[in-house]
């Protein structure tokens, strides 16, 4: 794998178009020539500015098992990009942005990463959304000195890897998310669970780093509130490839649980839930999901039962949620910007990209390295409470001390480059519609 990821970024890359044009960004880019097949490197789009000043990536799925949520998150990190800009730059200078699609997949992922790194040279780089896809990717921040802030990479793999120094090079840490780890998500929907009274639950998921880091982490958690997890010594983990469940659909929903707890992406997710419904197994089971199929898009993927229903109406399920002390604002910039409601995860992709230009002025530096090392400081206390990105880059250039507060929490970042958040809990109606109907803190 890694002989061939610099074949990889040498691909000639495709316009990833539409979105910026809604930000008002200046675009520059290349195109494939691969005949509309998905470039390994994925697609990319460049937003011009100085050459001496601070250029960031973001690696994002606008195609692929998690385009729907993606496609929102992206627009986030251009639109902090113009906020800042047109409130004077980084050091200085205008900031430079370079969106690279990484299709969901580890292998784009990784040569997206490595394209973003060696030959963009950015410093900064917002991302991945897929759990296995910033597993690849970090694997080549580090030694190149990108910091790598992920807004929706919630496995507890990273935060097992981190502790072990695992994301470290001259001892500083290349690896943060605005989005709290799975084992907080787990802990929450356990906690929905018990709850709701379910006593016996299975659980299905994705077989790759998000699906079974949360798979074991709600095991844990369950097991510790008096649950029994029915399937816990025959775990049922799907290929995130497969096209056809009937067999995993079976087994997920043997013996009448109370519950199916179903760690998904969209596009599989959908295809299991369907595949169930016409085995005539989910009668009489509760459906719980995670944020991994938390779009609008996802009971229409599912379809309706016979009654006009959709199959998915009543399932509940969670999501990060945001309550931070910027958020009111963000929602106000992101009405004016895009006329409607931002989606899941665009907080948390907003108060990346923030981190990356505050750590940045903070550093006096446009490098990775001054990045990494001034994280933490602008985002945890000491200093003045800022929820304003321009607000907070003045206080910076005039050499205060700021404790960003973002609009998807607090984002106090701890040694292994976690953040502990709250969780919506969702559910889907007959008509199909999601909507949120409580919160739930995993403390």
């Amino acid at each position: 794998m890694k002989k061939n990821i610099g074949a990889f970024a040498l691909a000639l890359t495709t316009l990833l178009t539409g979105f910026l044009s809604a930000c008002e960004t200046t675009t520059s880019n290349t195109t494939s020539n691969n005949g509309g097949s998905a470039t390994p490197a994925g697609s990319t789009t460049t937003t011009t500015g100085s050459a001496q000043g601070l250029k960031i990536g973001s690696l994002l799925p606008t195609t692929g098992d998690l385009a729907a949520i993606g496609q929102q998150m992206v627009q986030s990190v251009p639109l902090v990009v113009n906020t800042v800009n047109a409130c004077g730059g980084v050091n200085g200078q205008p900031v430079t942005l370079v969106q690279v699609d990484d299709q969901t997949d580890p292998r784009a992922g990784a040569a997206g990463m490595q394209k973003l790194a060696t030959l963009d040279k950015v410093a900064g780089v917002v991302g991945s959304f897929a759990s296995s896809v910033s597993t690849a990717a970090v694997s080549i921040a580090v030694p190149n000195k990108v910091m790598l802030i992920s807004p929706g990479s919630t496995s507890p793999v990273f935060t097992e890897k981190a502790a072990k120094g695992g994301f470290k090079r001259d001892n500083v840490s290349y690896w943060a998310r605005t989005a709290p780890p799975d084992i907080y998500q787990a802990q929450a929907l356990a906690q929905l669970a018990n709850k709701k009274g379910f006593k016996r639950v299975t659980t299905v998921v994705i077989n790759n780093d998000y699906g079974v880091g949360f798979e074991k982490a709600f095991v844990q958690a369950f097991e510790k509130l008096g649950g029994t997890v029915v399937n816990k010594n025959r775990p049922v983990r799907y290929d995130p490839k497969a096209t056809t469940f009937d067999t995993e659909a079976q087994a997920a929903f043997a013996g009448k649980p109370d519950a199916v707890l179903g760690v998904f992406y969209e596009e599989t997710g959908s295809l299991f839930l369907k595949s169930a419904y016409q085995q005539g197994v989910t009668q009489g089971v509760q459906m719980m999901l995670t944020d991994g199929v938390k779009s609008d898009t996802f009971p229409e993927r599912v379809g309706k039962a016979s009654d006009g229903k959709y199959i998915t109406a009543g399932a509940i399920g969670t999501v990060p949620g945001s309550n931070g002390k910027g958020l009111e604002a963000f929602n106000k910039l992101w009405q004016s910007k895009r006329g409607a409601p931002p989606a899941p995860y665009t907080p948390h992709g907003w108060d990346a990209a923030a981190l990356l230009v505050l750590s940045a002025q903070a550093a006096k530096e446009n490098t990775g390295v001054g990045i990494a090392s001034k994280l933490r400081d602008v985002a945890n206390a000491p200093g003045t409470e800022v929820s304003d990105v321009c607000e907070g880059l003045k206080l910076l250039r005039e050499g205060k001390d700021i404790n960003y507060q973002g609009a998807s929490g607090n984002v106090d970042i701890d040694e292994n480059g976690d953040v502990v958040g709250v969780y919506d809990v969702w559910t889907i109606g007959d008509d199909g519609k999601i909507k949120t109907i409580d919160q739930v803190s995993p403390k």
